[in-house]
């Protein structure tokens, strides 16, 4: 058992530091695209940026479950290097690209590189018991940290690139992607020792029969919550970062960085926990801090104009006198608040600034309850960038730990099905990478708030919760009566 043990932790570290090269790949276009956006080279909309941002983690998606089954039926080390090496080529030939559609087509072929996902869940848990799963799996998906190294070195690397020619610098990047994929496949193919899992031999209708079960798509549901969303918000904070707070492009993918690796490094953690305390009461932890988290990120930096106090006539009267932040009126006198100066900067909670604004004339004939002056009150919120920083990082700490938390009920429930069943609810989770970057874009688009990101985020934590508290509530009352019969009977043999 000890050699056994000791050849899969070698598999799990390969696995591991190839899906962490495989995903760094997979979120390139985060930077990338905003770099050529951001410095007039390519002149695409949002929208269009954002279906750039999300086309690799389509087909990165959608390709997961055909690849998991090839998997439990080839095994990793076959599937693995095959797609390291192919995915190689159209990053090579991003070289040459000079219209929106190839580098469209291109960033679609790449972006199969995202199946390594489904490819190391199942080959990493042929390798090991049940009592090891949550952590190896746990382990295996901090390759996610690959997210971070894109975001925190690529912005670095670009500008070292692109000094002298900012206009084709930029296509030497995808070239040291490329060749890093040809290395890591070549230690794949020459390093690694194949295994199947147990079901091989069955068909391909039979290895499908899990995804006709409910339970599947819930695991989808709130994969698309924790693993989609981090994708999505992966490459999306980077321009969230330069457009909201005007942080330079180096500076925004620090940030984003800040986001991104703790959310992969913490996915081992969340395994432990799994299997300490169970993955059902990890994910309501997840799902409750999602919820609260996206609630407060919903609130946009904004200033609101709104109608404040304001003073009237208590009878009718001629003004006799307008100045000195004072109105006369008969014999009677109104202090005016003049208007305050309001700071480019304010605290880090909302605050108010309150002003009244004269509307009469000296010698003008007021009626009873006229409006002498208009009060007017300013809601400043700076939304400060290090306090949204700080629960963006929160948020994908607690992603990270439900990432883990998802993929260890999976061995549980469909022991002998991990590679079919994982990458549908791989496909379902990276499917929400995909959408998130289109859909942000379209709602930034409608609403003008860059905050309607975290509106949906909140409103899918919600969703989440709501189905996993039904689901709960009636598996207890399908399992109360059963546990009251049988304590009955035994009370019964008793007498």
């Amino acid at each position: 058992m000890d050699a056994h043990l000791s050849s899969a932790h070698k598999v799990l570290f390969l696995n591991t530091l190839a899906f962490t090269i495989c995903f760094a790949c997979w979120t390139l276009n985060g930077v990338l695209v905003t770099y050529l956006v951001d410095n007039n080279i390519f002149n695409w909309s949002v929208v269009e940026t954002g279906w750039l941002l999300g086309i690799p983690i389509l087909t990165g998606s959608v390709m997961r479950l055909p690849l998991g089954i090839l998997t439990d039926k080839y095994g990793g080390k076959p599937v693995f290097s095959t797609l390291l090496l192919l995915c190689s080529i159209p990053m090579f030939l991003l070289y040459f690209a000079h219209s929106y559609w190839v580098y469209f087509l291109l960033s679609a072929l790449f972006g199969m590189i995202g199946t390594g996902f489904a490819v190391g869940i199942a080959f990493t848990s042929a390798w090991y018991p049940k009592q090891w799963q949550g952590r190896a799996l746990g382990i295996f998906g901090m390759g996610n940290a690959g997210a971070a190294l894109t975001t925190f070195f690529a912005p670095t690397l670009l500008n070292y690139l692109s000094a002298h020619n900012p206009e084709t610098g930029w296509r030497i990047l995808p070239l040291l992607y490329g060749t890093t994929l040809i290395i890591i496949g070549l230690v794949f193919i020459f390093c690694v020792k194949n295994k199947k899992a147990a079901v091989q031999n069955k068909s391909t209708g039979q290895l499908l029969e899990p995804l006709s079960k409910i339970r599947v798509w819930r695991f989808g549901l709130y994969y698309f919550l924790v693993f989609g969303l981090f994708v999505a918000f992966s490459q999306w904070l980077m321009p969230y970062f330069v457009s909201v707070y005007n942080t330079s492009l180096v500076l925004g993918g620090l940030l984003a960085s800040a986001f991104s690796l703790p959310s992969g490094i913490i996915r081992a953690f969340g395994g432990y926990l799994s299997d300490k305390f169970g993955a059902r009461k990890v994910m309501y932890w997840v799902l409750y801090s999602s919820l609260i988290l996206s609630g407060l990120l919903m609130l946009p930096k904004m200033e609101i104009m709104t109608p404040g106090k304001g003073i009237t006539a208590k009878k009718a009267g001629t003004v006799k006198t307008v100045e000195n932040g004072r109105i006369i009126l008969n014999n009677e006198t109104f202090a005016i608040h003049p208007k305050p100066e309001i700071p480019q900067q304010t605290s880090v909670l909302p605050k108010s600034f309150s002003w009244q604004e004269v509307l009469v004339k000296q010698n003008e004939q007021i009626q009873k309850k006229q409006l002498l002056a208009q009060g007017v009150t300013l809601i400043k919120f700076e939304a400060h960038i290090w306090v949204f920083s700080v629960l963006v990082i929160l948020i994908g700490i607690m992603w990270g730990i439900g990432k883990a938390a998802v993929y260890k009920h999976i061995p549980e429930y469909f022991p002998n099905e991990v590679g079919v069943v994982g990458g549908m609810v791989g496909l379902i989770g990276g499917l929400g990478g995909f959408i998130g970057p289109i859909l942000f874009g379209y709602l930034l688009d409608f609403s003008g708030l860059w905050t309607s990101s975290w509106i949906f985020v909140f409103l899918i934590s919600a969703i989440s919760l709501f189905w996993m508290n039904h689901t709960i509530k009636k598996m207890t009352n399908q399992t109360a009566p059963h546990i009251k019969d049988r304590i009955e009977h035994v009370n019964c043999n008793k007498d």
